[in-house]
Order: structure tokens, then sequence, then C-alpha cells
């Protein structure tokens, strides 16, 4: 399996000084953020890692500068060319070209793997603040740039990193009208790209497991729509359980020993939300009203609920305890709510507002204070969180005959909306823990 072959071969020495007044400054309430200039240099290269070096300083860069926190300064402004990686920067010659923070590197050849290291500095103090090497072989070298990635932004905002880690989603291609729908996955940045069905179903709502090896989705075929288990490594599939109506909207627990997921009452009018033990295959019922009850959340924790119902004539979010007790109304602003989702630190709810013909993704506190829009369109949503809780991802659909739907990712501020590459129409995208 890559992920343990990876961490197999990896060998690491991490080394942060305590550098809290340097960590970037975010405005999450109004929005902003002043990316943080900062120069990276060409890896050096030993005899065949030249491809390597190559790879790393393109992965690296691409990742800091769509995070929104960085401005990677171009190569042609620097005046010292570094060639001895063992030897200190001339860092006034960085302060000239305004970098912030330097990354040096080097690749080569050792043993037959490939040996990386970088470092980085704090410009102003002639610092170094951080430091890792690895050995791998050549395959994993978007990974290794993945995880320097990581490290550089941690180091430097005093935030988890969300480089090293995957994304799945529906792809989507053909008609408008007779769309074909497959579960496919990539690495965050958009590469690495490969299907997991084979397109003669319809699949929805993808959900990774705490352990990023399984996801949880609904798969509609011939028959009844069911909910299923998949192991990205083996690729084997099994179903969650065989119910006599309608399941749907399945996720993880955070221990992963539990699938929450909505079915259909008998007389299909309405759904209530339940909760499957893994390992007993227990079914419990946690709502019980005439509504749709869809969409649930665990909170990081695993004490509580979140989901979306219209019991009380429009869609709405509420909050339950785990058992289904306490079930509260939380969001009361104009329009309907849907696809709630509970951040990894616990702080916000993620949501779907529709209102006045507009699709919104926005985010709110667990009690339904300080609700925040943080884009709008034609047709935004599924909101998935990056595992650091900084940043969403959802699809936004675009209008006409050859329209189609297209993940963006946006950071909690609301700044720094782009697209994320994919090959084709995507929707249903959801994001996975860190892999490390």
């Amino acid at each position: 399996m890559l992920r343990n072959v990876l961490l197999a071969l990896m060998c690491v020495f991490f080394v942060v000084a305590p550098r809290a007044g340097f960590a970037l400054e975010v405005d999450v309430s109004g929005g902003r953020i002043n990316p943080l200039p900062i120069a990276i240099t060409p890896f050096l290269t030993g005899e065949g890692a030249e491809e390597a070096g190559a790879t790393l300083n393109e992965v690296i860069a691409n990742n800091l500068n769509r995070s929104g926190y960085f401005t990677t300064l171009p190569q042609e402004s620097f005046i010292e060319q570094i060639s001895d990686f063992n030897q200190e920067p001339r860092f006034a010659d960085w302060r000239q070209v305004q970098a912030k923070a330097l990354v040096t590197g080097q690749v080569y050849v050792e043993g037959g793997k490939l040996r990386v290291e970088f470092k980085l500095f704090d410009v102003n103090s002639q610092q170094q603040i951080a430091a890792q090497q690895f050995t791998t072989s050549a395959k994993n070298m978007r990974r290794i740039g993945h995880l320097t990635s990581d490290a550089i932004y941690k180091a430097l905002t005093g935030i988890d990193g969300y480089f090293d880690t995957r994304v799945v989603f529906v792809d989507e291609s053909g008609p408008k009208d007779r769309r074909i729908k497959k579960l496919a996955i990539m690495d965050q940045d958009g590469f690495n790209v490969r299907a997991l069905t084979d397109g003669r179903e319809i699949v929805v709502t993808p959900r990774f497991s705490p352990n990023s090896q399984e996801i949880t989705f609904m798969a509609i075929g011939e028959g009844t729509p069911r909910v299923y288990l998949y192991n990205i490594e083996t690729q084997q599939r099994e179903i969650v359980g065989e119910f006599a109506n309608m399941s749907f909207a399945p996720r993880y627990s955070p221990d992963g020993q539990r699938v929450i997921m909505s079915l259909l009452t008998a007389d299909g009018r309405n759904s209530n939300i339940y909760e499957m033990d893994l390992r007993s295959r227990e079914l419990r019922q946690l709502t019980n009203t005439p509504a749709i009850n869809t969409g649930p959340s665990y909170s990081p924790d695993g004490g509580q609920i979140t989901f979306e119902s219209d019991r009380g004539g429009a869609q709405q979010i509420y909050v339950m305890n785990a058992d289904g007790s306490g079930q509260n109304r939380i969001s009361f602003g104009n329009g309907r709510y849907s696809t709630p989702v509970w951040s990894p630190d616990g702080k916000y709810i993620a949501f779907t507002k529709q209102a006045s013909g507009r699709f919104s993704i926005g985010v709110m506190q667990p009690d339904g204070s300080g609700e925040r829009i943080l884009t709008e369109g034609f047709h935004n949503e599924g909101p998935t969180w990056a595992p650091n809780g900084r940043v969403l991802m959802f699809f936004r659909d675009s209008q006409g005959e050859n329209g189609g739907p297209q993940l963006f990712s946006v950071d909690i501020t609301g700044y720094n909306e782009q697209q994320v590459p994919t090959p084709g129409f995507s929707s249903d995208p959801a994001w996975s823990p860190r892999l490390n």
C-alpha cells in the first residue's frame, strides 16, 4: 500500500523553533489575508535526480501559492544563487528581494533511492526554523512535495497543513440529461486522478473514513439505491445493510466504527436519521418526525450531530446529541439551509443556503451564531472541510446546455476562491484527513 510503503521508507528529522511572533496574522471576520513573500530556491540535484528536483519545486510553489497565505517570489529575481546546501544563505540578498522566508533544498541518489532535504529560514532573524529529510523512491516525489509544503505551512502559520491529502468526488461525463457518474479520487491539487467505479451505476455523496482508507457512498443502479463501504487499497466494497427502503447521505463517525445515514419511511414521504454500528450491524433510529431529516454530520468528538430537516416547513439546520436527544434548530436566516458539515476543529458548521435564487456556501458556530457567507453563485453546494479547518471545497454548477459542475475551494475568511482542477465535470467532493 502506497501510504505504508512511503512511511516505511521515510527517515525524518524535523526541527521547528518557537516562532509565535512570525506566524501569519489572518483576519477571519474581515476576510483578508496578507500573503507572506517566500523564496523557494531551485533544489540542488545530484546525477539522476534532476526531474525529482524540478517536481519538488513545482509542487511546493503550487501548494503555497494556492493556499493564499503565501506569494512565491520569481526565481529570476533572486540575487544569490544557492550552490551549497550546507552553506548559510546571504540573508541581505534575500531581504533585498523582499523575501520574508527562504526555502533551500537538495535531492540526490543514495543507495538506489532518492534522498530529499530542505531547510526553512526566517530571513529577518537569519534563523533556521525548520528542516526535514526523506528517503524514498522517485514515484513518491509529489507526495514528498506535499509533506514538505505541510511542514513549511505549519512552521510559518502555526496551523497544520492540508496538502498531503486526497479528495474523493463524483466524476461526471456525457450529455447533461444522461450523465455518467463515476466515483473518483485524486490528490488535493488535482493530480493522480483515478476512477474507483466504472460508471454503470450513479454514485453520489462519497465520504472518507477517519483513516482515509475507506469511503462510504450511495449507489443508484437497477435495483434499490444502497449505501456501500469501499476500501481504496483493496478495491473491495460491501453493502452497509439491506433496508426495506432507500438509504442515502451516509457519513462515518469520528472513530470509524459507525455510519450515520437517512432511511426513507415506508410510504416514501419522509426520512429519518439512523446510526449503524459497523461491527454488530445494529441499527439505531435517532429522529422520528413526519419530515425529511437527512444530511447528518458528527461533531469531531462524536458527541453531537448536525443535520437538516424541513419539520418547520422549510429546510433548516438542527443539532442533536449523538443519542438523538436534545434536537434544536440553529439556523434562522432568510432562505433554506442544507448539507451541514461540522469542521474538524469543532468551531463551525458549514452549510449550503438557498435564497432569492442564489446558492451560498457559509459557516456558523454550532449554536447558530456568527453566520457568515463565504461565496455565492448560481448553484453552489456540498461543502467539505480541509482537515485543518481553514479551507472549504464545494461544487458549483453552471447554466446552459453545455454547463456542468466544477470543484472550487475558498478560505474560511471568504478570501482566495479558486477552481480546483479536474479532468471534466465534477461534484460531491469529500476531503480526506491528512495521510501522514
